[in-house]
């Protein structure tokens, strides 16, 4: 028997409250004697991943001081059929279940929790195999088009973004591994950002050994 529960709402946009949601689920927990540690709330669209307050109630399903979650629909609290049951599947790993006011409750310990995450499992496979479908259909129309894909030769998307702070820095006298520690990259970018740069500019920058 579920004891103490955490209530998770969300809504999708700024202009909705998580009023409504929070009133049903207190109300819920009050009639069915659930000790509610907690509310967690947050807008985040349904696609979205950094969800900080569902982070949260995760962090304290791992601490073990909740036994349950407690939500209106499973589609405030899953973003897809994949994140869905790798979450119930993590909750259920610490002893946690889910708890939609409809009176579903997802206790993956139990045969009827068991089964749906075999029915939901195949649903999630089914999801990847259709967004795997689009993604190739996707791609195979760009290029019907004419389009190009991927990367252009030659081009540094990263190198291009740091050449600047590189140049100056060797000009200040840093050597190639001082500038490659601070800004994160790797000496072989640094080395070859600056013979780009050579090849390009006649004036010779000042530098200290590499």
């Amino acid at each position: 028997m579920v004891q103490k529960v955490a209530i998770y709402c969300r809504v999708s946009t700024t202009d909705q409250s998580c009023s409504r949601q929070e009133r049903d689920l207190q109300a819920y927990a009050k009639k069915a004697g659930y000790e509610v540690v907690g509310v967690w709330k947050e807008t985040a669209s349904g696609s979205k991943n950094n969800r900080l307050e569902r982070k949260q109630v995760m962090n304290k399903a791992q601490a073990r001081e909740i036994d349950g979650v407690l939500v209106t629909e499973l589609t405030r609290w899953g973003r897809s059929t994949i994140d869905l049951i790798t979450t119930l599947q993590e909750l259920a790993h610490w002893g946690v279940s889910v708890i939609a006011t409809t009176g579903l409750q997802f206790d993956l310990t139990t045969p009827q929790g068991k089964l749906m995450a075999s029915v939901m499992a195949s649903l999630a496979e089914f999801e990847r195999d259709l967004v795997r479908e689009r993604v190739r259909s996707g791609l195979a129309a760009a290029k019907a088009k004419g389009k190009k894909l991927g990367r252009k030769p030659g081009q540094r998307v990263k190198a291009d973004l740091y050449a600047p702070k590189v140049l100056q820095m060797v000009t200040e006298g840093h050597s190639y591994r001082q500038i490659a520690q601070s800004l994160h990259l790797s000496k072989t970018t640094v080395n070859d950002i600056v013979k780009r740069h050579r090849r390009t500019n006649v004036q010779p920058l000042i530098q200290l050994e590499p």
